[in-house]
């Protein structure tokens, strides 16, 4: 019996390569923190988000402890 063997060959595949991205300018954020004791307080108002985002806040977060409540709020800056 006459056998041939052929050593396995794995295609070859180029590596790959992430696109490039260029940064001109870095981002600088300014960040807010409102807290409100819920015993006490109201959480945000409607009106009262509405003024922020005015301002160019934006709500990236919110957090709760107990009765006390965070809201996070960042905007771009130029400093």
């Amino acid at each position: 019996m006459n056998r041939t063997i052929f050593p396995h060959h794995e295609p070859q595949h180029e590596s790959i390569r992430p696109p490039m991205i260029f940064i001109k300018e870095r981002t600088k954020w300014e960040y807010k923190q409102i807290v409100r004791d819920l015993e006490k307080e109201q959480p945000l108002s409607e009106e009262e988000l509405n003024a922020l985002g005015k301002d160019g806040w934006e709500m990236s977060g919110i957090a709760q402890h107990s009765n006390t409540s965070y809201f996070y709020f960042k905007r771009l800056t130029d400093r």
